[in-house]
């Protein structure tokens, strides 16, 4: 009877040990379905160039003198530094989105094309459909200011310093800064009664003729306009150019700092607070991306099972502004503001080639093989 009991007992423990082999062997296994291709679907970036002028006033030396010797009112006496936009540009890159990245499996995996960037191109297709790899520099530096050869402190034809006479024991003696104005005043008299006699034919002696009336006229003129400057002063111009990245969120449509605008440094980046803000802002086209997740809605349980997704992109208008006044505006396909939906999994087969805009994730074609 023991035995019996015994044979009982082995009998019942042998299934169950049986059954807990099995699923522990098919746990340590690793369906085949399993495995498959990672890949990510795109999204947009805006790259924004910009050509920025810098307007630089050097103050004459005599400007307090300005208005005193040649009538000249309102004459700056302080350096200025003015910065402002002359050009912009806006364009669009595309690069993975690190918030759309998946795995193909089954026969999707298979047979999946990938752009060179790693998003998806196509399943089962042999028409080339690449985006090649593209890297482009921004430029976010200043140029060397390059020396004109004017320079306030060397233009003068009078002496600084005179010889003395009896009356000081002919010490050298300082010109002053009256004395310089004024004789910087009368030039600028004698060279306009110069350029009244050339053409009102008194000049003394022979009369220039042809080519040489215009130079020494252009001459006399150009003159005129130096000693000018040492009252009124200079106004010179710089130009240069900057590009900036911004990538918006699938969310983030509101307006943000692409970068600021310093009257001292210029354009710099949108960290440096230095500068007012640049902003940019998105308006996302009403309707489109609503009937989009209507339409792109399955009723199939298994929708998404092979990991195949695309994204149906966004349309929007972008405008770039500074203290309220509109710098720049586009409208472009933004594929972070679409819908991402499976891929249908019966298109999956062998029997179709599907092709997709690497740029944008949306659906190029489906053809029967």
């Amino acid at each position: 009877m023991r035995y019996l009991a015994l044979i009982i007992a082995v009998m019942l423990v042998i299934p169950t040990y049986g059954q807990r082999k099995k699923k522990d062997d098919e746990e340590g296994l690793t369906p085949a379905y399993v495995e498959g291709i990672a890949y990510a679907l795109p999204r947009t970036g805006i790259k924004v160039h910009v050509e920025a002028i810098r307007e630089k006033f050097e103050p004459g030396p005599y400007a307090a003198y300005a208005e005193q010797l040649l009538g000249i009112k309102d004459a700056k006496t302080r350096p200025e530094v003015k910065w402002s936009i002359s050009q912009m540009k806006i364009e669009t890159f595309a690069e993975p989105d690190p918030e759309q990245v998946y795995k193909a499996m089954g026969e999707g995996a298979f047979t999946i094309n990938l752009a060179a960037n790693g998003c998806l191109a196509g399943i089962n297709s042999s028409v080339e459909s690449e985006l090649p790899l593209q890297t482009s520099s921004n430029k976010t530096f200043q140029k060397p200011d390059i020396d004109d050869g004017f320079s306030f402190d060397y233009f003068s034809d009078t002496p600084f310093v005179i010889p003395g006479d009896s009356t000081n024991n002919f010490r050298p003696t300082r010109v002053s800064v009256e004395q310089k104005a004024a004789e910087a005043a009368q030039r600028v008299l004698d060279c306009r009664m110069n350029q009244y006699d050339l053409a009102a034919l008194r000049i003394d002696g022979e009369y220039p003729d042809g080519k040489a009336y215009e130079v020494s006229l252009e001459e006399l003129k150009r003159t005129e306009q130096n000693y000018i400057k040492l009252f009124v002063g200079r106004t010179t111009y710089k130009n240069e150019t900057y590009s900036f990245d911004y990538v918006p969120g699938s969310a983030d449509k509101n307006t943000a700092v692409i970068f600021r605008i310093s009257d001292e440094n210029g354009i710099v980046p949108a960290s440096d607070l230095s500068g007012k803000p640049v902003m940019i802002e998105f308006e996302e086209v009403s309707g489109l991306t609503a009937n989009y997740k209507s339409e792109a809605a399955s009723d199939n349980p298994e929708a998404g099972n092979s990991g195949v997704y695309y994204r149906m992109p966004g349309l929007a208008k972008i405008k770039i502004t500074y203290e309220l006044n509109t710098l720049a505006t586009a409208r472009a396909t933004i594929a972070q503001f679409g819908v991402v939906a499976p891929f249908p999994e019966d298109l999956l087969g062998g029997a179709y080639a599907v092709e997709f805009h690497p740029e944008t994730g949306a659906l190029k074609s489906v053809e029967l093989k």
